[in-house]
C-alpha cells in the first residue's frame, strides 16, 4: 500500500513532531487547534497533508526556538544552525565529502547528539546513526535506545531526503536497519516500502549503492534558499512519490513562487508533455497545476510570514501578487485566515522556557 497523495507524509512523522514538543512544554492541543488540524487526521490516518505538515513543523520550530522537533537531539538546537550545517557542506564536491562534512558539524554544532557516520564495504555504503565522539555524546547511546520509532524513523528519513537534495536525484536504498522490533505500524511500511526492512539489529542505518558517493554536489547558495523556504516537504516527503508528475511539477513550481513562476505551458514543455496532456495527467492524480501553484505560493506564505522583518506588500511581491490586497485574498481562501490574524496566531505562542 502506498501514499494516496503524493503530497502527504507518513502520520508517524507528524506524531513524532508533537510527541517531541509536548515533552519540552509546547501547548499541542491549542496548537493543532490554531491550525485547524482535527485529532482524527492524526490518530486514525496512515498519511498526512505535506502542506500541513510543513505548517506545523514551522510553527513547532518558532514556539520552542528548535530545530530538530521529530528528530533525535539533545537540548534544543538554535534556529539557524541547519542553514549553517548546508553552507558547511555546500562548498564539497562530492556526496562522500558531504556526508562526512555533516558528521563533523555535528561534533560542534550545539544540541547534536548523533550524528550520520559513513562506512563502506565494497559496492554498499551505509550511513550510520552513532553518538557524537565529544561529552554531550556521552547519553547518546541511551537516548537513542529510548527514542520512538517514529523519531528514529524521522531522523533518517531527513538524512536521506538531504543527501538526494544535494546530489540532485533519488538515492535508492537497498536496505534499512532498525534496533527495535517491528512495531504494528510499520507492517504497512515493511510490505510495501522497495527497501529491505530490518528489525531487531544492532544499529539503526540506510544502505545505498556506494557508486552515488562519488556524484557531485549539484546545489549552492542560491538555491539552498528556495530549499530552505520550502522547508520539511522536501525533508520528508515519501520516497516513492518522487516518481509521480505532480512530484514533479511541484519541484518545478517551488523554485520560483514569484511573478516568474513557470506556466502550465512551460511546465509542459520541460516535461515534453503537450500541456492538454498534462492537465489531463495531473485531474488523474486528483490535482491541477493551479492547485500546485497554489500550494507552493502558500508554504512559501507560511514560510514568509513568520519572518516578522517582511511585511505583506514585502511577501505580496515575492509571491508575485500585484497588490497586498490580491496577497490577502488568496491566503485567506487557503488558509481561512487572514495573514495578520495568522501572524497573532505566531506571537501569541511564548517559547518554552
Amino acid at each position: 500500500m502506498r501514499s494516496p497523495d503524493t503530497t502527504c507524509v507518513p502520520t508517524a512523522y507528524a506524531r513524532a513532531l508533537l510527541q517531541a514538543a509536548k515533552e519540552k512544554g509546547c501547548d499541542v492541543d491549542r496548537l493543532l487547534s490554531d491550525l485547524s488540524i482535527d485529532r482524527q487526521e492524526l490518530d486514525d490516518a496512515l498519511y498526512f497533508s505535506a502542506v500541513k505538515y510543513g505548517q506545523l513543523y514551522q510553527q513547532v520550530m518558532i514556539v520552542m526556538q528548535d530545530e530538530l522537533f521529530g528528530m533525535i537531539s539533545s537540548g534544543k538546537v538554535r534556529l539557524g544552525s541547519f542553514r549553517m550545517l548546508c553552507y558547511a557542506v555546500l562548498s564539497c564536491n562530492t556526496l562522500r565529502q558531504a556526508i562526512n562534512r555533516a558528521a563533523e558539524f555535528s561534533e560542534v554544532a550545539r544540541g547534536f547528539i548523533v550524528r550520520g557516520s559513513l562506512q563502506e564495504d565494497g559496492d554498499k555504503a551505509q550511513v550510520v546513526m552513532r553518538r557524537i565522539n565529544g561529552p554531550e555524546g556521552e547519553g547518546a547511546a541511551e537516548l537513542i535506545a529510548n527514542s520512538s520509532p517514529d523519531k528514529i524513523r524521522t531522523t533518517m528519513a531527513v538524512w536521506h531526503r538531504f543527501n538526494c537534495w544535494l546530489i540532485g536525484q533519488e538515492i535508492p536504498l537497498s536496505a534499512l536497519c532498525f534496533t527495535f522490533n517491528c512495531p504494528e505500524e510499520f507492517q504497512v511500511l515493511a510490505e510495501s516500502y522497495p527497501a529491505e526492512l530490518y528489525f531487531d539489529q544492532e544499529e539503526n542505518l540506510l544502505e545505498f549503492p556506494a557508486e552515488f558517493l562519488d556524484y557531485p554536489l549539484v546545489q549552492n547558495r542560491e538555491t539552498l534558499f528556495d530549499f530552505l523556504r520550502s522547508g520539511p516537504y522536501h525533508l520528508v516527503i515519501n520516497d516513492s512519490a518522487q516518481r509521480s508528475l505532480k512530484a514533479k511539477v511541484r519541484a518545478i513550481l517551488s523554485k520560483d513562487v514569484s511573478d516568474a513562476m513557470p506556466s502550465a505551458e512551460e511546465v509542459a514543455s520541460r516535461l515534453n508533455l503537450s500541456v492538454t496532456t498534462l492537465r489531463r495527467k495531473l485531474q488523474a492524480e486528483d490535482t491541477s497545476y493551479q492547485k500546485l501553484k497554489d500550494e507552493c505560493r502558500m508554504e512559501a506564505a507560511f514560510h514568509y510570514l513568520s519572518c516578522p522583518d517582511l511585511n505583506n506588500a514585502c511577501i505580496a511581491e515575492r509571491l508575485g501578487f500585484d497588490e497586498s490586497s490580491a496577497f490577502f485574498r488568496a491566503f485567506k481562501k487557503w488558509t481561512g485566515v487572514t495573514p495578520g490574524d495568522y501572524r497573532k496566531q505566531l506571537a501569541n505562542h511564548k517559547p518554552a522556557k
